[in-house]
């Protein structure tokens, strides 16, 4: 196998790989919208932190309650979410047949949405205190930004 057939390959596996990821996110979070509903409003409500024992903090002032809030903060995340996981199948769809100059558009679009939404979520959980009891949240989704940025270098890398 030549350089640029292994390339072709590990990055179709990369698109195949965060299209599908994608996908499931989408599905999950449209199948188990209500419960994801809760967990945005409990982060933006900051109901972690009155969780016993309480961490009674200034930051506490920026708690959010209002539902309407909370399902337009998920909706945003979904439709990003949604234009991700579309165009990364479109992306993966023309690195397949062949067609990588064609499909970079495409994964970087896909990778800017996935970085949008991830972002949306990394700084709404910084803004709602979110590292002081949801770490584990934090830490997945500080994770997600380092796997887009390796992917942008993934699908954009030139090799001679």
């Amino acid at each position: 196998m030549d350089l640029q057939t292994s390339l072709w390959l590990f990055q179709a596996v990369q698109a195949i790989g965060l299209s599908l990821w994608l996908c499931i996110a989408v599905l999950n979070n449209l199948q188990a919208f209500r419960a994801s509903l809760g967990a945005v409003g409990a982060t933006m409500a900051m109901a972690p932190l009155r969780q016993a024992p309480a961490i009674d903090i200034p930051l506490l002032s920026r708690a959010l309650h209002a539902p309407a809030l909370h399902r337009f903060a998920l909706v945003l995340v979904l439709v990003l979410q949604v234009a991700a996981a579309v165009t990364a199948l479109i992306g993966s769809y023309l690195l397949l047949t062949d067609s990588t100059e064609l499909a970079r558009p495409w994964l970087n679009l896909a990778l800017s949405a996935f970085l949008g939404f991830t972002f949306a979520m990394l700084l709404g959980g910084l803004w709602f205190g979110y590292w002081i009891r949801q770490e584990g949240l934090q830490l997945t989704h500080l994770v997600l930004v380092l796997w887009a940025l390796l992917a942008f270098v993934v699908f954009n890398v030139q090799w001679a």
